[in-house]
């Protein structure tokens, strides 16, 4: 009789993930609830707490500047060759608990890269370029579009588009602040106002699911962005915190590539196409 349940269990798992593979939004189905809604708010607000405090060291903006000394000058040396600084972060309460979001995961990663022979002004241009993203950011970024500008403060719409097994489409809103401080110093903040799931995306069957009614793949976005010019270029930071849905064991090969691989792969990859870009733009300024 046990192992007669067994093997039906097992039965059962794989049709479930047959299934899910057709037809994600019926059998995935996930519940954006507040107390997940609270708990990423109390992260978001304890690592700002911390960014804060890192701009205001003198001669020591950039995060990984804070590093121990032999790690910083091996990442600098890192970065100097073209190579793309990542790590996994983890920000705890005022107490050094964890911040544990229920229902919920929240991904943090710090990204970075050197780009040789830039300038601020240059990078900017770029990154505030947001018509243009659908063209540095894909295939993840398929559409974008700026909606609004007021002085340093960017209303934008993304179309993100993620495939690991299988295929999601979503629709994002973010507001974006920067905050110049000198010529060579500049930092911003995105957060996401809105974000839906899209099914049958691209085709005349096309809907958008409810707000944090969906299958849980990307409910928050923030991203926190420094630039500082030195050294004959300009290093280039961001750290991202995303919340997704927790992984319920039943669907873990097909949610577990997207909640956990997902948010360090795109992060590597906006970094790696924000310097690739600026550099190709450099060469063309060189040519000319």
């Amino acid at each position: 009789m046990i192992r007669r349940h067994h093997a039906t269990g097992t039965f059962g798992a794989l049709l479930f993930f047959l299934a899910a593979l057709h037809r994600p939004p019926e059998v995935l189905s996930a519940e954006l609830k507040p107390a997940t809604v609270a708990a990423f708010n109390r992260y978001v607000q304890a690592t700002e707490t911390r960014i804060d405090g890192e701009l205001k060291r003198p001669a020591r903006f950039l995060y990984i500047d804070g590093l121990p000394e032999a790690q910083r000058l091996a990442v600098l040396a890192a970065l100097k060759r073209g190579e793309i600084f990542m790590e996994r972060l983890k920000t705890a309460d005022h107490a050094g608990h964890e911040i544990k979001a229920p229902d919920g995961l929240i991904h943090h990663w710090v990204g970075a890269v050197f780009v040789p022979g830039a300038t601020l002004p240059q990078v900017l241009a770029l990154v505030q370029d947001y018509d243009r993203h659908q063209y540095v950011y894909r295939p993840e970024v398929v559409r974008s579009k700026l909606v609004s500008r007021s002085g340093n403060d960017f209303k934008i719409f993304y179309r993100l588009r993620k495939k690991k097994l299988i295929t999601v489409t979503l629709n994002s809103d973010h507001d974006v602040h920067y905050f110049p401080i000198d010529a060579t110093h500049c930092h911003s903040r995105s957060y996401t106002s809105r974000i839906q799931e899209v099914d049958d995306a691209d085709e005349a069957t096309e809907r958008q699911k409810p707000v944090g009614q969906d299958n849980g793949f990307l409910w928050r976005l923030y991203s926190y962005w420094r630039f500082e010019q030195k050294d004959g270029g300009v290093y280039v930071e961001c750290e991202s915190i995303s919340l997704t849905r927790d992984i319920p064991w039943l669907f873990s090969p097909i949610i577990k590539p997207f909640v956990i691989e997902i948010p360090r792969e795109s992060l590597q990859m906006t970094m790696g196409s924000t310097r690739r870009v600026l550099l190709a733009e450099a060469a063309a300024r060189q040519a000319r």
